[in-house]
């Protein structure tokens, strides 16, 4: 079937609609969007996409994103270096950093468990953190990845790997409801499932 766009402005949608959760209409939307604005604010948005793509990387210590040589989490003097928090994206760091009460450190798993999606141990950054417990001076991991079955298998696959290092390993408690995401946990459910964390 031909095309009734121009060939630059396909490209434009094909690459919208290569991101996740974005469908065909929803890329077109956004295509024609961007041929909305003005120039300069165009130009704008394809280099805060280019800059974020070059300076953003993967924390060395918790393997969270920052463009710094260690996030602000790791560097901060203030946190408290025996308990760490395991989660399995980015996003859910922010999710327990708005119940302001959670004061130790982080680890980013970066997926969960799925062997029907082909995601393996191998494939998330497991084994830098227990390299992390290893090193010595952590006594609790707390497992804060989703309550579905994916995040439930990487948590107890986690927890067992741990038992040789005699640490303390808790589950968030009841306060994120089974099946959810902790992306879309409000800030009093996420303080209740962290002060309800269970031992594993």
């Amino acid at each position: 079937m031909a095309s009734f766009f121009p060939a630059s402005f396909e490209e434009l949608i094909d690459s919208f609609a290569s991101l996740p959760g974005i469908g065909r209409k929803s890329a077109q939307r956004l295509a024609f969007h961007i041929l909305s604005l003005p120039l300069e604010d165009a130009e704008k948005f394809a280099q805060s996409v280019l800059k974020a793509r070059r300076n953003v990387h993967t924390c060395p210590v918790c393997q969270n994103l920052t463009d710094r040589e260690l996030c602000p989490v790791c560097s901060s003097a203030g946190r408290d270096k025996t308990v760490i928090c395991v989660v399995s994206e980015p996003r859910d760091v922010v999710s327990i950093e708005r119940s302001r009460e959670y004061r130790g450190l982080y680890h980013v798993l970066h997926g969960a468990l799925s062997p029907m999606n082909h995601i393996g141990p191998d494939d998330l950054r497991i084994r830098e953190l227990l390299q992390r417990v290893a090193d010595g001076g952590v006594e609790e991991v707390i497992m804060a990845t989703n309550p579905d079955t994916e995040g439930d298998a990487t948590a107890m696959y986690i927890s067992r790997l741990l038992q040789p290092f005699g640490v303390k390993v808790t589950r968030l408690g009841f306060g994120v409801p089974v099946g959810s995401n902790l992306e879309y946990a409000d800030d009093a459910t996420m303080l209740k499932a962290l002060e309800g964390r269970r031992e594993m």
